[in-house]
């Protein structure tokens, strides 16, 4: 796992932060630029519920295909403003 995530940091990904309330903890978080692929995880999402349905009936998705535009925004503004806090 370590050696997966030096390699998402060395293609600004993510980025490593100390945790606040305990400093030897690490805390990765996305970049601008793996924020950027929520479009791409809400497809996957979206097709993983269509076609693998009939193997993970745990979770329900279907509002997600109603207004892909509309989650993207509020998916990458809710990270953008929770990476205010780092």
């Amino acid at each position: 796992m370590s050696a997966r995530l030096k390699l998402l940091e060395s293609y600004k990904l993510i980025f490593k932060r100390k945790l606040p309330e305990n400093r030897k903890e690490n805390i990765y978080l996305l970049t601008e630029k793996g924020i950027r692929l929520t479009p791409i995880i809400i497809e996957f999402s979206l097709w993983g519920d269509t076609n693998m349905r009939e193997f993970n009936k745990i979770y329900n998705i279907k509002g997600l295909n109603s207004d892909k535009s509309y989650i993207i925004k509020t998916v990458q503004d809710s990270y953008n403003s929770l990476l205010l806090n780092f």
